[in-house]
């Protein structure tokens, strides 16, 4: 009896442990795992993208898809009006100021840069807080540091091999040209980056991952295959807005800080015809570069990854296309500094519009706070959580452009404020003036906007000269 009595003791607790052992094993079966991060970079693409509302005519349906699927920030900003600054900006999470050096803009010298100033580039962060890293193409200003993800798919050239055919434009310091090409899309660069992201999608992901991808298009040349170029009727595309004596009222800094020489002028453009087709060579580049972003989409959703993955796309900033008198970017007004971003999937309200003033220095902490991993003390941004969680609630913080050497652009709710190396200045309303054309400076009636904004770049407190301003 006593033996019976030890054995129904012991198959209870037998029966204890299973049950027991079994809600564990559903709990962490259950238990949410960290989000997966894909991350898209897009090179110099403007607010021409249809979701975005500024311009009519681009055929953009992968990105207005995603768009849908999470929260667009119509107010977004870069932190330097060329590629590689800007990248180094969003990599390190700090201010181009902060991060200079006065050798080149190469990716080994920002990852020694970034840890002589204790921090890591975004993906060793969270490479260090367990995720897998992966990465192809143009995310720094050439491909990530060597060594410094887990697998990597390299970058390919902006010509896809074609060489700087020169069939349109050829001025030395410059690689600006466009053409339809006779080669398939198989063998762009762009194309080869969404295949390696797509073949990542695919595998089996034993750790949560970081998947970057960066697209090289619509950087020029503006060399893409004939049958994006088809897409459009240049005869019919619009022209954007253009004023032949828009900079009678900047300073002689503006002109010469903000003109790149090298560059198309937009009479140039008119005198010779060519105003179109350069609009149509960059609009074709943008549908390219849209269908690649369509194909890597369809993957993940095709994916375990689908609803556990957090999306984040940005271009490092805009391009002037005529307006100012020039087609380029290397600028502080709206045009170059204004870039498409937006975040998209789990956790993330879907068909939202932010139209708070925010900055691409705000990815880092941002990415860090959805993923849940501790913030890093050296980020200059702030987390966009806030604003993703409640669109229109207040964001009373203004985004800083730099340009060459303490040339600066404040962009506020309402006003953008420049200012340059001889203290001479330029300031426009965007409520009335979305155009820039209209330099309220030295108008009275605007002394106490400007002081304000005066103010609120200096109290930045910027802690360095950028010397060498890259590419």
């Amino acid at each position: 009896m006593k033996n019976n009595s030890v054995e129904v003791v012991m198959l209870c607790m037998a029966l204890c442990w299973s049950v027991s052992s079994a809600e564990s094993r559903s709990e962490v079966k259950d238990a949410k795992a960290p989000p997966n991060v894909l991350f898209i970079a897009v090179d110099d693409l403007n607010d021409y993208p249809t979701y975005a509302e500024r311009y009519p005519d681009a055929i953009t349906p992968n990105l207005d898809r995603l768009a849908k699927q999470g929260v667009v920030f119509e107010k977004a900003y870069c932190q330097w009006p060329t590629c590689g600054p800007s990248r180094n900006s969003v990599m390190s999470g700090l201010l181009p100021t902060t991060v200079a050096g006065k050798e080149k803009w190469v990716d080994e010298d920002l990852q020694k840069r970034t840890r002589e100033l204790g921090t890591k580039l975004v993906h060793e962060y969270f490479s260090e807080h367990g995720y897998t890293t992966l990465a192809v193409g143009k995310l720094c200003h050439d491909h990530v540091p060597e060594g410094s993800v887990d697998e990597s798919g390299g970058r390919g050239s902006f010509t896809a091999g074609l060489g700087r055919m020169c069939k349109n434009y050829g001025p030395a310091g410059t690689s600006t040209d466009w053409f339809a090409v006779d080669k398939p899309d198989e063998e762009f660069p762009d194309y080869e980056a969404a295949s390696w992201a797509i073949n990542q999608l695919q595998k089996e992901q034993k750790n949560p991952f970081m998947l970057m991808v960066g697209f090289i298009r619509p950087h020029v040349p503006w060399y893409v295959n004939k049958k994006w170029f088809d897409l459009y009727d240049p005869a019919e595309l619009t022209l954007p807005p253009y004023k032949a004596d828009d900079l009678d009222d900047v300073p002689p800094a503006s002109v010469a800080v903000n003109i790149h020489k090298n560059m198309p002028r937009t009479q140039w453009a008119i005198e010779n015809n060519q105003w179109r087709n350069i609009l149509h060579a960059y609009l074709a580049s943008v549908s390219f570069m849209d269908h690649q972003l369509g194909r890597i989409l369809d993957a993940l959703e095709a994916s375990p990854y689908k609803d556990n993955t957090v999306i984040v796309l940005w271009s490092d900033h805009g391009y002037h296309m005529g307006e100012k008198n020039s087609f380029q970017k290397h600028s502080l007004w709206d045009r170059a500094g204004h870039v498409p971003l937006l975040f998209a999937g789990t956790g993330i309200e879907k068909e939202k519009r932010c139209g708070r003033v925010v900055s691409l220095l705000d990815i880092y902490p941002t990415l860090l706070e959805l993923c849940g991993l501790p913030e890093n003390p050296k980020n200059e941004g702030r987390s966009l959580v806030p604003l993703l969680n409640d669109p229109k609630r207040e964001w009373p913080y203004p985004a800083l452009t730099a340009w060459r050497e303490n040339c600066f652009a404040l962009q506020a709710e309402r006003y953008r404020y420049m200012r340059y190396k001889d203290g001479s200045e330029e300031l426009y309303d965007h409520q009335n003036d979305p155009n820039e054309w209209t330099n309220l400076a030295e108008n009275p009636e605007f002394t106490t906007v400007k002081v304000e904004l005066q103010a609120q770049l200096d109290a930045l407190e910027i802690k360095g000269e950028v010397t060498r301003w890259g590419k």
